[in-house]
This record gives C-alpha cells, structure tokens and sequence, in this order.
C-alpha cells in the first residue's frame, strides 16, 4: 500500500473526502503524520520480517570506527558476522573497547568485538576491535525500521492494516468525538490487529516455536 493510499483509506474512515496527494490539505499533511506515528508504533512492536537486511561493511587497516550507512539510529536484533573468516562477532559495551583502546597496548588483526559508538545524525557508527590490520567483510544482519514515508508513491514494507487503523484512532482523538466510533474503540481494535498480524507472521518461524528460560 502507497503512502497516499493509507491517507486516503483513514480520511475515508473519518467520512472525508479522498485527496490527490497527501499535500493536498492540511488536514490530509496531518493524517499523514498520524500514518507515519502508527507506523513507528507498529515498527517497534515486532521484529518484522520484511524490515530484515543485511548491511555489509568492509574494514580499512587502521580504522576502528565506521559508519553503517543505511542502519539508521533504530535499528536492533543485530548479529554480525566476519565472513571473510567465517566468524560471528562479540558485542561489548564501547567503554570496554574504549579501555582496550586507552589503557593498554592496542591490539591489530581480525575484528572479533563491536560496539555502537553514537551516530552521525542519520546512520549509526560501529567500532571494532582489535583494530583491522587488512579489509574483512563484516555482514550486519538486523532490523532497520523504515524512513519517514513522504512521497505519495512510497510503499509501506510491513502490514498496512494495523498502521492504518492506529492512524484512525490518532485522527478520532484528534478531533474529538463525532457521532462515529470512539477513538478509545478504534485504539483497541487497532491493538487487536496488530496483535493478530504478529501472531500470523510469527507461526512462520520456527524459532518462535518455544522459549528456554536463560
């Protein structure tokens, strides 16, 4: 579902006229917002399978700290593997590398720790550790919530359901009561939604199929 279609399939809820692009009002800008608040929302609920990617990264001799373009500053449900030597990295608290790097000799070669070190406003930094001696090719698999959605054309990559029901109780509470279904209501059947979206993509895994106390 487009960007445009979700504002359009609230504004059809709340008995308003379709737009021809979000733009088009201020009240349509402003379900558009709702839409990407609900979707936030419902990003953060679940580690969406479509939201999975994989994000590699080649180190440089002597640097330790890298940008993961494309991360974002949300991401989570992180693995990291040194594919150049078929190894899985450690994560550490950054005040360990930190310690490592500052208080004792420091040590060059292949990669085995990562920490996250702060962001460029946009992308998260990575430090590794010991310090690359050569390029490797680090594969970050995780959970990168998506951008902003801001052009009409912009598709939506989790289940648009759930988003646009939370975006209709947004809008409801918004605006007051209006002789339609209370946003209390509409905030609970989006909680079902959302709920049962999850469970139907979570029969798809079997590593959801039990849990080990740990």
């Amino acid at each position: 579902m487009t960007y445009l279609q979700m504002v359009n399939d609230v504004l059809i809820r709340l008995r308003e006229n379709q737009v021809s692009s979000v733009a088009e009002s201020t009240y349509s800008q402003l379900i558009g917002k709702f839409c990407n608040d609900s979707r936030r929302q419902c990003e953060d609920a679940w580690n969406w399978d479509a939201l999975s990617q994989t994000l590699t990264l080649t180190t440089v001799a002597g640097t330790t700290t890298y940008t993961l373009t494309g991360s974002g500053i949300r991401q989570r449900d992180i693995t990291v593997n040194d594919s150049s030597n078929q190894a899985t990295l450690r994560n550490v608290p950054i005040q360990w590398i930190v310690n490592q790097q500052q208080l004792s000799t420091v040590q060059s070669g292949q990669p085995v720790y990562y920490a996250w070190n702060g962001t460029n406003g946009t992308d998260s930094r990575v430090e590794v550790y010991p310090t690359p001696d050569g390029a490797y090719s680090l594969q970050f698999n995780m959970t990168i919530p998506q951008v902003n959605l801001t052009a009409d054309a912009d598709i939506i990559t989790i289940p648009s359901e759930p988003v646009v029901m939370g975006a209709y109780a947004r809008a409801l509470a918004e605006r007051g009561e209006d002789g339609g279904l209370a946003s209390s209501e509409a905030y609970g059947l989006f909680k079902s939604i959302l709920a049962d979206y999850i469970s139907l993509e979570k029969e798809r895994f079997t590593e959801y199929d039990s849990f080990v106390a740990v």
